[in-house]
């Protein structure tokens, strides 16, 4: 269902639908419980019976009656009655077991955060549940909805595309359950995050592409809904300015779709715009969408056109030309990010803003905006404080 298909490869991870994986290297059978919005009230008013008699029943209470307690669980298992695990004073007795939310696996972004992940994890005797959200925000609050209902001790998150706000994180986090979210963040709930400096970044690459001679620079972005995606285009507009260029809107372009669909958004816009002679990529799988737009549309990089993104894609430097990149540290950007979550569980301490960090990304000049293979880092790793 949501807890993934099949992964493989994924570092030592291997996550299948209906199971829990044991970092020890056996599966454990898990699910979660059917999502059921019936309250302990309303069940005892369906058996026509008082509430705190339901509750004990439930507990298996030595003062009811062995008839009662089959009556009262027969019919929460028919209504797929839940009682929550937090409010029933279980929140003390830890799963061992973290719950990781992303949007998917295939992005080596994603497959190395995850690899960070799991290696603090398993030094902290603890399981992985990964959920996927596949960037919908509907499958995004139903893994929450899921969570909150199922005994996890911490969560991370990566935010879904579509998402607008962490509202529907909120029921987590009134339950005590430690939160941190990485890459894609909020900052609404006032928790850690662990990001790499987005603005920076993104500032460093389009002036590489400036100072390389480009001049109509065209910013490709995922999720203008996304902090990452306002500050990699805050940045954007940032270093355009240091060279005296003005933003022209015509030369955002915000695509979100498959392959095919990208390379048909960003092929229209160079046939409109036949003026443009850069392009960044905000991810990696619209660097790929670009170069195969450009492909077919005859436009050579980078003699015509140059290209550069943000991506950690183990085939940049196999690309042809060589793709430049903006590379986050994804692995050290999952185990910070783990390292946070797991400071709180053990000293059962909130979790706040002002630990948030910053990892530095590197730019790497290749080919595609050429040049020979340059490294260098965008920022220094700093821990934020929040006023």
């Amino acid at each position: 269902m949501l807890v993934s298909q099949a992964i493989p490869n994924l570092g030592s991870v291997q996550v299948y639908p209906g199971f829990l994986l044991s970092l020890q290297g056996s599966f454990l059978p898990f699910s979660f419980p059917p999502v059921s919005s019936v309250t302990l009230k309303q069940l005892a008013q369906q058996l026509g019976l008082a509430s705190s008699t339901v509750s004990r029943a439930l507990r298996n209470g030595a003062d009811i009656s062995a008839e009662t307690k089959r009556r009262v669980q027969a019919m929460a298992a028919e209504l797929h009655y839940q009682p929550h695990a937090y409010a029933s004073g279980l929140r003390n007795q830890l799963s061992h077991t973290i719950g990781v939310v992303v949007p998917e696996v295939n992005d080596r972004f994603f497959s190395l955060a995850i690899d960070g992940i799991e290696e603090v994890a398993r030094q902290n005797g603890y399981h992985m549940l990964i959920c996927l959200t596949h960037d919908s925000y509907d499958l995004e609050a139903q893994v929450t909805r899921q969570l909150t209902r199922g005994r996890v001790d911490g969560v991370l998150i990566s935010l879904a595309g579509e998402t607008q706000g962490p509202a529907h994180f909120e029921q987590l986090s009134s339950r005590g359950v430690p939160l941190v979210f990485f890459d894609r963040v909020s900052d609404a709930l006032g928790t850690a995050t662990v990001t790499t400096n987005d603005f920076d970044a993104a500032y460093q690459a389009t002036e590489h592409l400036l100072s390389s001679g480009c001049r109509r620079v065209a910013y490709l972005l995922m999720s203008g809904k996304l902090s990452i995606g306002n500050q990699r285009q805050r940045g954007y507009e940032a270093a355009l300015g240091a060279h005296g260029l003005s933003l022209d809107p015509d030369l955002l372009l915000e695509s979100s779709g498959s392959n095919d669909e990208n390379t048909a958004a960003i092929k229209t816009l160079l046939q409109r715009r036949p003026d443009i002679d850069g392009l960044f990529a905000s991810t990696g799988r619209l660097a790929l969408s670009a170069y195969q737009a450009c492909q077919e549309l005859g436009r050579v990089i980078p003699q015509d056109i140059k290209v550069i993104g943000f991506s950690n894609l183990e085939i940049a430097s196999l690309l042809a030309p060589p793709l430049s990149t903006v590379t986050q540290p994804a692995y050290e950007i999952g185990r910070e990010a783990a390292r946070l979550l797991f400071s709180a569980i053990i000293e059962k301490k909130p979790l706040l803003a002002t630990q948030s960090m910053e990892l530095p990304a590197e730019l790497i000049v290749r080919g595609s905006t050429m040049g020979s293979p340059v490294v260098s880092k965008t920022a220094p790793a700093q821990q934020l404080a929040t006023p």
